[in-house]
C-alpha cells in the first residue's frame, strides 16, 4: 500500500463492571482474537474504572495502535469505557457481546443493555465512537463487524492527518472548484493554498534532474509503445519529480498529502503539456490530484483511497448517452433505462488501471483548439491519457460543502458498462439505478457541482458510516422509486 495511505494498526480492550466477572469478559476478549483473521494488539488490561482506563490506553499507546476496538465483554463501565475514546488519539469502535456461553447465571453479562449506557454516556460527552449497525455479537460476527472498521479508520486516520495542497486560484465562473474550506479546518485537515507561479519555479528548478531519465523509462513501461509521446517524457517526468519533492517539502506536521491544482488555461502554456497523464500516475499510487483546484473533489478522492486501498479518479457527470448507442448496445442487455446512464468524463486523470487495453496519452482536443493553431499538431495540448474506462462495479460519491459551511455528501452505487463510448478524454458510460432521479433531487436540487469521485468497487457501505463517524449529516443517496425524494412532485 502507499505510503500516503495509512497502515492501522489495530487494538482491542475489554471493559468490565466491577459487579460482574471479570473473567467473563477477559474470556470472550480472547475469543474474538482468536476469530479475527487480521493482526490486532490484545490489551492485557481490562478496564474497570477510571484508573485502569488510563493504563489501558497508556499500553495501547505504547504498543503504537492507532485505533482501537472497545469490547464489552459485560456491561462494562461506562464512564470508563467512554473516555477510553477522549483520551485515545484515534478511532474506537465499541461493540457488546452476545450471550451464549452456556451459563445464564455466572456467564451472563448483559452487554446488550451495557452498550445503550456506552452510546448514551458517548453522547453526553460529545465524544465519537464508531457504533456497527448492529453492535452485539459472537466472538466470530464480532470479528467481522471489526474487519470492516479497518477501511474505515484508515480513512479517519487519513482525513485527520492530511494536508490538501493546491496550486490556484479556484477558477472564476467554475463553482465546482469554489465552496467554503471551513468544514475541512473542522474535520482536522490542513489546506496550504499556492501560486501557480510557485509550482512553475519549482517545476523549472527540476530542469535536467538526475531521476528524469529513471521516470521516462517507467513511463514508457506502464504505457507501452505506440502509446505516449517519446519527446514529451522529459517534460511529464520533470512535472511528476516536481509534485513529489514539494509534497515532501511541504508536508510539514502532516503526514499525508493530496493536491488540487489548476491545469488549464494557461498550464499549457507555460509548462509545454497538459498534466493529466501525471496526475493519473500519483492517484494510482494513492495521491490523489483533482483537476482544477477541487480541494473537495480531493479530499474525497482521497478517502476513496483510503477505504479501497485502490486507485480511485475525479470525473465530470458530463453528458447523457446518446438514444442510438442505448438502442443499440445497451437496452435489452443491461437492465438500465436511458436515464440511469450517463458518461463520466475528464481530459485524462483516470489511472491507467482503470482504463481499457487501448489507453495512450493523446491531446486535449478542446484546448487544441483554444491554444494551438488551427491546423497544427498538437503539442502543449499534448499530455492526456485517454481511452474507455474499463468495466467495473463503482461507487460514486463526494464530500462537498454547502454556501453555509455545512458539509454534505451523497454516495451511488452503480457500474461502468461494457460499452464502447464513441468519444474522447478518459471516459465511461455509467450506469446507476434511478440517475435520472438521483441527478435532479439530490445533485440539482442540492446544489452539487459536476466533479464527482469514483471508487472502483461497491463501497457505498464504507462511506456511509465514514462520513457519518466525520459528522456528516446529510447523506445523500440514488433512492428506490418506491422511496420519493422530499422535492419529488408524487403527480409527476
Amino acid at each position: 500500500m502507499s505510503q500516503n495511505i495509512p497502515q492501522v494498526k489495530l487494538g482491542i480492550i475489554a471493559v468490565s463492571r466491577d459487579c460482574f466477572p471479570i473473567a467473563l469478559s477477559e474470556m470472550r476478549r480472547a475469543n474474538i482474537v482468536k476469530a479475527y483473521k487480521g493482526e490486532i494488539y490484545e490489551c492485557p488490561v481490562t478496564v474497570e474504572n477510571e484508573k485502569d482506563m488510563l493504563k489501558a490506553v497508556a499500553d495501547v499507546n505504547a504498543a503504537e495502535c492507532n485505533a482501537l476496538v472497545v469490547f464489552l465483554g459485560n456491561f462494562g463501565p461506562e464512564t470508563p469505557e467512554t473516555l477510553i475514546a477522549k483520551n485515545f488519539d484515534g478511532p474506537c469502535m465499541f461493540v457488546a457481546a452476545a450471550e451464549g456461553d452456556g451459563d445464564m447465571i455466572n456467564g451472563r453479562g448483559d452487554a446488550y443493555c451495557g452498550m445503550l449506557n456506552c452510546s448514551y454516556n458517548l453522547g453526553m460527552r460529545h465524544l465519537k465512537g464508531y457504533i456497527p449497525e448492529y453492535p452485539v455479537g459472537t466472538a466470530e460476527e464480532l470479528a467481522d463487524k471489526i474487519a470492516e472498521f479497518v477501511p474505515i479508520a484508515r480513512a479517519i486516520i487519513g482525513v485527520k492527518n492530511l494536508k490538501v495542497i493546491t496550486f490556484g486560484p479556484r477558477p472564476q465562473d467554475f463553482f465546482a472548484c469554489n465552496a467554503p474550506i471551513k468544514g475541512l479546518y473542522e474535520l482536522g485537515i490542513e489546506i496550504e493554498e499556492n501560486s501557480e507561479l510557485d509550482l512553475l519555479v519549482a517545476y523549472k528548478n527540476h530542469a535536467n534532474d538526475p531521476r528524469i531519465p529513471a521516470i521516462c523509462e517507467d513511463m514508457k513501461k506502464e504505457m507501452g509503445e505506440g502509446k505516449y509521446y517519446e519527446d514529451l517524457n522529459a517534460r511529464m517526468a520533470q512535472f511528476e519529480l516536481t509534485l513529489l519533492d514539494w509534497a515532501e517539502e511541504h508536508k510539514g506536521s502532516r503526514k499525508y498529502v493530496a493536491f488540487a491544482d489548476k491545469c488549464w488555461p494557461a498550464f499549457p502554456s507555460q509548462f509545454g503539456f497538459e498534466p493529466c497523464y501525471v496526475n493519473s500516475r500519483l492517484a494510482s499510487r494513492g495521491i490523489p490530484v483533482a483537476c482544477e483546484v477541487d480541494i473537495y473533489g480531493a479530499v474525497s478522492e482521497y478517502i476513496g483511497a483510503c477505504l479501497t486501498g485502490d486507485a480511485v479518479t475525479l470525473l465530470d457527470i458530463n453528458n447523457s448517452v446518446p438514444g442510438y448507442i442505448y438502442d443499440t448496445d445497451i437496452k435489452g442487455k443491461f437492465d438500465y433505462t436511458l436515464t440511469d446512464t450517463f458518461m463520466g468524463f475528464h481530459c485524462g486523470n483516470t489511472p491507467s488501471c482503470k482504463m481499457c487495453a487501448d489507453r495512450a496519452v493523446k491531446y486535449q482536443l478542446i484546448q487544441h483548439r483554444v491554444l494551438e493553431p488551427e491546423g497544427s499538431e498538437p503539442d502543449i495540448s499534448r499530455g492526456t491519457l485517454e481511452g474507455d474506462i474499463a468495466p467495473s462495479d463503482i461507487t460514486f460519491y463526494r464530500l462537498q460543502c454547502d454556501s453555509n459551511g455545512d458539509l454534505r455528501s451523497y454516495i451511488a452505487q452503480g457500474e461502468v458498462l461494457p460499452v464502447a463510448t464513441q468519444s474522447f478524454g478518459g471516459i465511461g458510460i455509467f450506469a446507476i439505478k434511478e440517475m435520472g432521479r438521483f441527478y435532479r433531487h439530490v445533485l440539482i436540487q442540492k446544489g452539487y457541482p459536476h466533479h464527482g469521485a469514483v471508487a472502483f468497487g461497491h463501497v457505498g457501505k464504507l462511506l456511509f458510516e465514514t462520513f457519518k463517524f466525520l459528522g456528516v449529516k446529510d447523506i445523500a443517496y440514488n433512492q428506490p422509486a418506491n422511496l420519493p425524494y422530499p422535492t419529488e412532485n408524487p403527480w409527476a
